[in-house]
């Protein structure tokens, strides 16, 4: 099903919901500046935004900006980083901050064609930082605007699992023509899709464009496509990496092999998952079995890109992981 609605008809009540119900957060505040934007959208990729919160404000008062970053070491980075979950993308942001200070002066590129020259941003981060922290017109799409435009737009309950060419004709197409209603319409459209438009149990009655909706006005027809599966975490590569990363950041210096040795019993899994860390550039292996967080330069592989996190709002990323 394509867009039967007039593209306009939905920018104005979701705009005017936006500026009554938009929440303050700190990435959306003007001191926050470009470095701030582009900190938050790394934190937030499949991250809930309770979660960031802490770690947002610690990491900007640590590395007001990206040269600050760039200036220490990546695995300090990855250290601050916490438990935020994917650090991987710690040490893509601060590959990006040494980028930013190498080519740009330390300031934050304002061109969309640089900013995705940096590394570890892909499509999402460049509009969305361009979008955001620039007031510039583009296309920014995350799950909570892509469920939005789905239901409103197409009449269906989800969008497919990875976004398609369709997708971004749509999103061009709703997209307004001056530039900043449409930034304004792109945290407007995240944010709506993030409170009440949420993946389970929308709140319609709360929806500005409730009587606009496709999916609404069809009878809110059930899901067709692939079951939507969750992620789990308890018993994954993923909970071992976490569990060996914990003593790490917790180490002052390098670390014995033996004491990595206790975080996992079975033996097969835990030395997948260190090697693993060390493949991705997260741990560096020392003469003598001794292990410890990065001191060099960061790696900057191909940038993955999962779906964020459903409660994410403007300031944040699905690229990394």
């Amino acid at each position: 099903m394509t867009a039967t609605i007039p593209t306009t008809a939905l920018h104005s009540p979701v705009i005017a919901w936006f500026e009554a119900h938009a929440r303050d957060l700190p990435w959306r505040r003007p001191e926050a500046g470009p470095w701030g934007v582009m900190v938050s959208e790394f934190m937030l990729q499949q991250t809930p935004v309770n979660r960031v919160l802490p770690v947002y404000e610690q990491w900007l008062a640590r590395w007001p900006r990206p040269a600050d970053l760039a200036a220490d070491a990546p695995g300090e980075a990855v250290r601050a980083w916490g438990r935020l979950g994917y650090p991987r993308r710690a040490l893509r942001l601060h590959g990006a901050a040494v980028a930013i200070t190498e080519r740009h002066g330390g300031d934050v590129p304002r061109e969309h064609a640089q900013l995705l020259a940096l590394p570890g941003i892909g499509e999402y981060t460049a509009a969305a930082v361009a979008s955001f922290a620039y007031g510039q017109r583009h296309a920014v799409l995350d799950t909570n605007v892509r469920r939005v435009f789905a239901r409103t737009a197409t009449g269906v309950e989800y969008p497919p699992n990875a976004t398609t060419a369709a997708e971004r004709r749509l999103a061009r197409a709703l997209l307004p023509a001056d530039k900043d209603t449409a930034a304004r319409w792109a945290a407007a459209s995240m944010e709506l899709g993030a409170l009440v438009c949420t993946a389970k149990n929308p709140d319609c009655g709360s929806c500005p464009v409730a009587g606009l909706c496709a999916w609404r006005l069809a009878g809110k027809p059930a899901h067709e496509g692939p079951p939507r599966r969750g992620q789990t975490y308890a018993g994954t590569d993923r909970q071992v990496r976490g569990r060996l990363l914990a003593v790490l950041r917790e180490a002052v210096g390098a670390v014995p092999q033996s004491l990595l040795d206790t975080v996992w019993e079975e033996p097969v899994q835990r030395a997948r998952a260190l090697d693993g860390l060390v493949s991705d550039g997260l741990v560096e292996p020392l003469p003598g079995l001794m292990y410890r967080l990065p001191a060099g330069p960061a790696k900057s592989g191909p940038e993955a890109a999962p779906d964020r996190t459903p409660d994410r709002p403007p300031g944040r990323s699905p690229e990394a992981s």
